[in-house]
This record gives structure tokens, C-alpha cells and sequence, in this order.
């Protein structure tokens, strides 16, 4: 029960609060009434400010997740540079931990891209990355790549990662991806980007990849474009043989036995399933009886592939040194093409002072030789005064001369100068220009015994045998088989003056050795050759690695078959020179390459 001292003060306060909403309400119908012939405009700057708000939004998002404009193309394609999942790039800064950037391309020639890889290798990832990043940019948000990279625009976005099974529309995992598929067919065309996870999974592997070969083979014929993850082998080898698919493939460390997140566009990914079971720890007899059943193809398919990822990476790096020596010499090209500018800026300069000097010379002389005459007339030809006069003009001659002489040596700088624009300019129209090598002339046939030498060479030797299109020639104590059309025949005498000269100590005889050694190349690819192709570059490379003391070479001749590998080495077994042969270091290519040894 309320006390009776406080119902006054009560009522009090409740009139009070009755008396301060009628004046909140009178307030605001007063402020209402004032605004209201203003109502359109506020309704506008409203709307301003919701959409101003929402660009400073997207503006915040692009900063916190380093989005930035690519380069927008009128054309179908994108070639992402440096690419971030939004969301894995949070999570992984939450954690302390950097994200590995992606580039990924599909483009007119290569319209859809086919992802293989090893289990928790990164393909989903990937995928989602191109997918969200172009949805990004087509709904108004700048992606997270960098800002060289090209995009285009979509005109539709079909998209298949995840299970979508129902009880309740009767769908399982497989058909719920056939469904999908089905739509896709019936919509895809040349604008179109199709998102596909684990293509075919779901079902007996055999039919599930058939069918999706097919699948793929409708998507490629339309020309949609799309990123699409399998482990299938079957669509790898479609992949490889069919234009405008492409492999890619995420990249393991076969060391560590982990994954590194990155993707090589090129060539086929593999699964890695033995090596990530074996580390996991599957017993060894579980592994060894899976391999036995699954068989020996697959063991191989597999072990080419990281066979080709390895050559890959070692050409990759000769390439690279190949780029970097044409940066060099573009960069030495540009500096004597400035030098020579400034040599011609000096030319024009001689040639007008040398024309000044000229005619101050001329002038100078003009008015000497009048003022010898004079001097003569003057003196009635007196013959002291007539010799001093002559002393004087004899002296000027001789100035004259000098200068002339420094003219003489100018014009030697500016002929020599000439002549080099002229070789440079030669050789920018002719860039195929050699050296012209005089024909030869038809000669006596050779014979064993014969006195020969190398065309384009000085160096000689004695005939030792005769075949049908070869010499085995004696080059000092070395003896190496040459093709005839390229001895020449010489005289007796010819040969004894050469061996007197060889004898002699001289750092010119014979061929440049430091020019050669410079250029010599101790390893050689003859993958591809025939068997006679393949003995005759074997042999020059041994018979240069004798000249120059070159103790070791290698040959690269591949697997396949072992039939090249077997030439070579039957010609080894008996070639001059040779002091042992065996297969490189497992790591650097085992059986494929041969190490020859040279007795030097």
C-alpha cells in the first residue's frame, strides 16, 4: 500500500511526465510542420547519403583487404595477378599467419582451365578465389589482386562446388551435380564463366569421368570459359590434346611431403595419394598391395609427371638466364647506339671547325703571299730582304703543313668512324649476315695417306681409313672421324711447313682455344635424333672436350625405350678418348642422361 505521505508527490510526478510528452509532441509537430514544404529535397539528400555511404563502404573493405581497379578489357577473359581469397586473408591475419597469392588466367586461346593437384593442396581454393573475385568486380567491389591484373566482363556466372543432396527432392550427391550440369549445357555460350568442383566425383570413377569428358567437350565446343578441379586422369589427357582446354596444376613438395599452395599453369597435377597416405602412416603392406592393384601404369603416369615438373623447373631457369643475358646485351646495344650518336654530334662538330680553320688558313695564307710581294716590290728585290722574306714564307708553309697534318688525322677519325656506322647499319639490315666462306674448289679425290685439313680451319692431319661418306683422319695422336665434305686436301709441303709452325711456341696457331673453351657447352640434348644423327653430335662433343682438356660431359638422351640410350652407349664402349660412361645422379635425371668421362 502507497504510503499517504508520497501519493501527492506522486500525482505530481506523473503530471509532470504528461506535461513533457505533450511538449515533446508539440516540438516535433511544430519542427515537422516547418520541414514539410521541404520534404522532396530531404528525401533526395537521403537517398545521396545512403549511396555515399555505401561507396566509402566498399572503399573501407577495399583498403582493410588491399583490393584495387584492374585493368577492365571490352573482351571476355581474365588473367588474375597476385590473387587473395577475402575471407581466407582475414582468417590467416587473425592467426599471424601470410596467404600465398594465386595468378590464374583464362583467356581466348586457353578459355578453360583444368586444376589437378593433391588432396588439401589449394584447388578449391583456388577455384572459389577466381570465382568470388570476379563476382566482386561485376557487383562493384575491386578485387584483391593486383592492380595490372585483366578482367572482363561475364554475362553469366554457373557455378557447381559443394554437396546439394536432399532427402526431400529426392536428390543425391551425383545427381544433384547432373541437375547442375544439365543447366549448364542448356545455358552456357561464349560469355559465359562455369565454376566446377571435383568434375565427375560422386560415382564408379570409370563412368563418372566418361561423362564428364563429354561434359567438357560441349563446354569447350560452345566456347564458355571456366576453372573446373578434377582428380580424374582421363580429363588431364583430354586436357592436354584438346585446344582451348589447358592443365594446371597445384604444386607439393615432394621433400616435405606437403603442399605449397601454388598454381602452375601448363601441365597436369598429380594426386600425391601414396606419398600423403605413407606420411599420414599407412602401413607399408597397405601401400604396397594399393599399388600392386591400382598397377604399374598409374605408378608411372605419376612418376613422369614429376619427371616433367622437374625439367620444367631446370628449363625454366635456363630460360630465365637466357632473358637476363638478352636484357645485357640490349642494354650494351643501347649504349653503343648512344655512343655512336655522340660520335656523330662530334663528327659535325670537326667538320665545321675543320671548314673554319680551312678558310682562316686560306685567307691567312692570301694575305701572307701579299704581303711577300709587296715586301719584294718594296725593296727593289734586294737580296737580303728577298731571302728574309723567304725564310718567313718557308715558315709559314710549314705551319700550314703541320695543321694540315692534324686535318689528316682528323679525317682518319672520321673515315674510321664511317666505317663502323656503316658495318652497325649492315648488320641491323642483315641480321642473318656470316661470315662469307669462299667456295671450294672441286679437288682430287682423297685417299688413305693423304695430307688434309678442316675447312675454315688450320688445323691438319693424315688420312687413316676411308669409308663411304667419312675419314678417320690422325690430328697429332688423336683420331677422329670427320665427314668428307668437310676435309680438304693440301700438299706435302703445306703440311710439313703447318707441323714446323705448330712445333714453334705461338699463341695464334691453329683456332682460337680461350674463344672455344669460352663457348663450349659440356652438356647436349640429342632427345629426338636419329641413331647416325645422335653418334656424330656424341662424337664432335668428345673429340671438342679432347682439344680443349675438358675432363667430363654429359648427354641427355632420355628414357622412353632405352634404344638412343643403347647407341650411345655401344659407341662408347669403343670410342677413342673415352674413359668411362654411367648414369647421372638420380636426382639430376638417373638413366635419362649419361656422364662421360674424357681422358684428358
Amino acid at each position: 500500500i502507497e504510503p499517504v505521505e508520497v501519493v501527492e508527490l506522486n500525482n505530481e510526478i506523473r503530471e509532470l511526465e504528461y506535461d513533457e510528452r505533450r511538449e515533446i509532441i508539440r516540438i516535433l509537430v511544430d519542427f515537422a510542420d516547418n520541414i514539410r514544404p521541404y520534404l522532396p529535397e530531404l528525401l533526395s539528400a537521403y537517398d545521396f547519403l545512403g549511396t555515399i555511404d555505401f561507396i566509402r563502404a566498399k572503399a573501407l573493405f577495399a583498403v582493410e583487404y588491399h583490393g584495387a581497379k584492374p585493368i577492365l578489357k571490352n573482351s571476355t577473359g581474365t588473367y588474375l595477378r597476385q590473387a587473395k581469397h577475402p575471407i581466407l586473408l582475414k582468417s590467416l591475419k587473425r592467426e599471424g599467419k601470410g596467404i600465398i597469392p594465386l595468378d590464374i588466367e583464362v583467356n581466348q586461346q586457353n578459355r578453360i582451365l583444368l586444376i589437378s593437384g593433391p588432396n588439401a593442396g589449394g584447388k578449391s581454393v583456388c577455384l572459389k578465389t577466381f570465382g568470388l573475385l570476379q563476382y566482386m568486380l561485376q557487383s562493384g567491389f575491386l578485387p584483391c589482386a593486383l592492380e595490372n591484373s585483366e578482367m572482363g566482363i561475364y554475362r553469366g556466372i554457373f557455378i557447381d562446388i559443394g554437396d546439394e543432396q536432399s532427402i526431400e527432392n529426392d536428390l543425391s550427391t551425383y545427381s544433384s551435380h547432373l541437375l547442375n550440369m544439365k543447366h549448364f549445357l542448356r545455358n552456357a555460350q561464349k560469355e559465359t564463366l562455369v565454376l566446377i568442383d571435383e568434375f565427375g566425383a560422386g560415382t564408379e570413377p570409370m563412368a563418372g569421368g566418361a561423362i564428364a569428358e563429354a561434359i567438357l567437350q560441349q563446354l569447350c565446343n560452345v566456347g564458355a570459359f571456366g576453372v573446373i578441379t578434377t582428380h580424374y586422369s582421363n580429363l588431364k589427357h583430354f586436357a592436354a590434346n584438346t585446344d582451348g582446354i589447358i592443365n594446371g596444376a597445384m604444386l607439393f613438395d615432394n621433400a616435405k611431403i606437403e603442399p605449397l599452395f601454388k598454381l602452375e599453369i601448363g601441365k597436369p597435377g598429380s594426386s600425391f595419394a601414396f606419398e600423403i597416405a605413407r606420411k599420414i602412416g599407412l602401413p607399408d603392406t597397405v601401400l604396397n598391395d594399393a599399388g600392386s592393384k591400382v598397377g604399374e601404369d598409374y605408378i608411372t603416369f605419376e612418376k613422369h609427371l614429376r619427371e616433367i615438373s622437374r625439367d620444367k623447373r631446370y628449363w625454366e631457369k635456363k630460360r630465365d638466364n637466357i632473358r637476363i643475358a638478352n636484357k645485357k646485351t640490349e642494354e650494351y646495344q643501347d649504349k653503343l647506339e648512344k655512343e655512336l650518336a655522340v660520335l656523330k654530334e662530334q663528327r659535325k662538330e670537326i667538320l665545321a671547325n675543320a671548314k673554319k680553320e680551312a678558310q682562316a688558313i686560306l685567307a691567312d695564307a692570301n694575305k701572307q703571299i701579299e704581303n711577300t710581294i709587296r715586301a719584294i716590290k718594296e725593296a727593289n728585290a734586294a737580296k737580303e730582304q728577298t731571302k728574309q722574306v723567304r725564310v718567313e714564307l718557308d715558315k709559314f708553309k710549314k705551319e700550314v703543313e703541320e695543321i694540315n697534318v692534324h686535318d689528316e688525322s682528323i679525317d682518319r677519325k672520321i673515315e674510321q668512324i664511317k666505317r663502323r656506322q656503316e658495318r652497325k647499319q649492315q648488320q641491323k639490315n642483315d641480321p642473318k649476315t656470316v661470315e662469307s666462306v669462299p667456295e671450294k674448289e672441286d679437288l682430287k679425290v682423297i685417299g688413305v695417306g693423304d695430307k688434309v685439313k678442316i675447312a675454315g680451319q688450320s688445323l691438319m692431319g693424315e688420312v687413316v681409313s676411308l669409308s663411304n661418306q667419312s675419314a678417320s683422319v690422325a690430328f697429332g695422336n688423336m683420331i677422329t672421324v670427320v665427314q668428307l665434305d668437310r676435309l680438304e686436301k693440301i700438299s706435302t709441303n703445306e703440311f710439313r711447313k703447318a707441323n714446323k709452325t705448330l712445333e714453334q711456341p705461338s699463341t695464334g696457331a691453329g683456332f682460337d682455344t680461350y674463344k672455344r673453351r669460352l663457348n663450349f657447352k659440356s652438356d647436349i640434348d640429342i632427345r629426338g635424333y636419329r641413331a647416325d644423327e645422335a653418334i656424330e653430335a656424341v662424337q664432335d662433343l668428345i673429340d671438342d672436350a679432347l682439344m680443349l682438356s675438358i675432363s667430363r660431359v654429359r648427354i641427355l638422351h632420355g628414357k622412353g625405350n632405352g634404344i638412343l640410350r643403347q647407341v650411345i652407349r655401344d659407341y662408347l664402349r669403343n670410342a677413342p678418348g673415352v674413359k668411362s660412361y654411367a648414369d647421372e645422379h638420380i636426382e639430376f635425371g638417373g638413366s635419362g642422361i649419361t656422364v662421360v668421362d674424357v681422358d684428358v
